[in-house]
Order: structure tokens, then sequence, then C-alpha cells
């Protein structure tokens, strides 16, 4: 499958649900190093009262993107995935512009995978650093 046949999966994948509200776009995916990008603007949606990015919204967009790997790099059609643990450290503050969330395995096993989630700025300043642990279940036939 073609890298922009991936991204496109993933747009799909958005529509009426929480990504979308968030405005999250899937914007990379590098089947060789197995990561997926995706990014968020920083607008006053995803603001806590004191007009700075949300930690949950973070956690959004890295709960988000490591799901969606997971989809791409797991076998999603014989398996269903789900989200079991995600801890977020926010390191740094951000007004506006835009957060990218990479996620790349850290441990990628046949029933548990550990990922990690990088959140950067524009000038790929760390905002946050995510770590979420996946399991993968047999679908019941």
């Amino acid at each position: 499958m073609t890298q922009e046949a991936i991204l496109l999966i993933c747009k799909k994948m958005c529509e009426n649900t929480l990504m979308e509200t968030l405005e999250i776009e899937f914007v990379s995916v590098d089947l060789k190093k197995e990561t997926l990008t995706a990014s968020m603007p920083v607008t006053p949606k995803v603001h806590q009262p004191d007009g700075v990015l949300h930690g949950g919204a973070t956690a959004a967009l890295a709960e988000s993107v490591g799901s969606a790997a997971c989809y791409v790099f797991l076998d999603a059609k014989n398996y269903m995935i789900r989200g079991i643990e995600i801890s977020a450290n926010h390191l740094k503050s951000k007004v506006e512009g835009m957060v990218y969330a990479t996620a790349s395995f850290i441990h990628k096993g046949r029933t548990t995978q550990l990922w990690d989630i990088k959140v950067v700025d524009e000038e790929g300043k760390l905002i946050s650093q995510c770590k979420l642990s996946t399991i993968t279940l047999p679908k019941k036939k």
C-alpha cells in the first residue's frame, strides 16, 4: 500500500470523530521506520481557560496517532487493537500555531505494544512526550 493510500485511509477514519472535532490531520507515514505523524492546529478550540494548549487535547492527539499507527502497522483485519494506558509529560506550553505528533514503536509484541509519541511544534521543539500501551486481541468470528 502506498503512503498516499494509507494517509487517505487515516483521513477517512477521522470523519465524525473527536479527531475531526480537534482538526487532527495525518500528514506523513514512513513504512520503513514504521512511524506515523499527525498535526493539530493550536487555536482557542484546544486551549485551557488561560489560553495555552490543553494537555487533554495533546493527549487526544497522541492517542489518535498511536491508535492509527496500530491500524497501519499491525494486523487490524484479524485483530482488534485497543489502547490500555497513556501517559503524557507536558514540557512546553503552546499558544498558537501547529503541533505534530509522531508515533513510533518502543516494543512491537504480538499481544502488547508500547508506542513513543513525541509532540513537537513547527520548529521541532518538544512540547510533550507521550507513551501509549496497546493490546491486540483476536476478533470474534
